[in-house]
């Protein structure tokens, strides 16, 4: 039997990349997830229930119904964890809506759920 020497050209493992940003733009890693939300627009606007697929600190993707409209801007609030997103629409896919994170607010004491 001949042994074969490593010649230090054999390329190294490739590096765990789970917690690495993705190449597709985002900073962070999605996180799926199944969390009901509302979209806030404001004291006197109606509200809409959607629900967050994926998650990341920066954005998320959720649903709403089909034709849907979704302003540019608005609060997403997400009840079980007691927190108003500052929330701006990114892109929208049918009823698939990508959205950025820009902060966070307490629950607006003008939304009743």
């Amino acid at each position: 039997m001949i042994a074969i020497e490593p010649t230090g050209d054999d390329e190294p493992n490739p590096p765990d990349t789970a917690n690495e940003a993705p190449e597709d733009g985002r900073q962070d890693k999605r996180h799926r997830v199944l969390k009901g939300a509302t979209i806030l627009r404001g004291p006197e606007q109606s509200e809409t229930e959607c629900v967050i697929r994926n998650m990341t600190p920066n954005g998320a993707m959720i649903e709403v119904p089909e034709g849907t409209p979704v302003p540019p801007t608005f609060l997403l609030y997400v009840a079980k964890d007691g927190v108003a997103y500052e929330t701006e629409r990114r892109w929208r896919t049918g009823n698939r809506i990508g959205v950025a994170f820009h902060g966070t607010r307490d629950k607006p004491s003008w939304h009743y759920g």
